[in-house]
């Protein structure tokens, strides 16, 4: 054999090593990366289903929570409903129901105060509205706003003159409050949105009056 010959064939053996160590680095490398991928896939399931369950656990502690009567929550009956065109003089800071307004106000949240009998007749379609003063922070005034943007029939606005910063009313019942976090709040939602105390449940709380943000 040729000295040249036998150079090329080693030259070919060489190549083919380094060609074995290439793939076999490869196959390696694969395995690693979608070993990776597979933990961060089995991760993310698992957290998201530990998510969901302690959000499922949390729904299912409010609405058991809801079904006990809720500490400071005040009752008013023998409320009028009468569709009326003037202004009405409600005994209530912000009103619970009465005489109100042939339309009602849209669900959602709101920048500016409402017209009381308009949103009244929201009240009497199932809808639950927050109010808040200045002396609530901002940081609440935002968690107020998520927690009635994930709520259908929720109206929230600012209102002067109620007695404590933050008042969640119903028909024909009310909860005033100091803090957004109170765990009350979501309780009164779970109960008395659409609740048993509602005069029409179903009546929409759209298609009325105002624009929501």
């Amino acid at each position: 054999m040729s000295s040249r010959k036998q150079a090329e064939q080693e030259r070919a053996a060489k190549l083919a090593l380094v060609r074995a160590e290439q793939r076999r680095k490869e196959r390696r490398r694969d395995m690693l990366i979608f070993g990776t991928v597979a933990l961060v896939i089995v991760g993310l399931i698992g957290t998201t289903a530990v998510m969901l369950s302690r959000e499922s656990d949390r729904k299912a502690a409010i609405e058991a929570a809801a079904d006990q009567p809720i500490d400071g929550v005040e009752e008013f009956a023998d409320l009028g409903r009468d569709h009326v065109a003037e202004p009405v003089n409600y005994e209530q800071t912000p009103p619970v129901g009465g005489n109100h307004a042939g339309v009602w106000t849209n669900c959602g949240v709101y920048e500016d105060a409402l017209v009381n009998e308009e949103s009244v007749h929201s009240l009497e379609h199932g809808a639950v509205w927050i109010t808040y003063t200045d002396a609530a922070p901002q940081d609440q005034v935002e968690a107020l706003r998520t927690l009635a943007q994930r709520n259908p029939y929720v109206l929230l606005s600012p209102f002067d003159g109620q007695s404590t910063p933050i008042v969640a009313s119903a028909w024909g019942v009310q909860l005033p409050l100091d803090d957004a976090a109170d765990p009350r709040l979501e309780q009164f939602l779970a109960k008395y949105q659409q609740g048993e105390q509602t005069p029409e449940p179903g009546a929409p709380c759209t298609g009325g009056t105002g624009a929501p943000a």
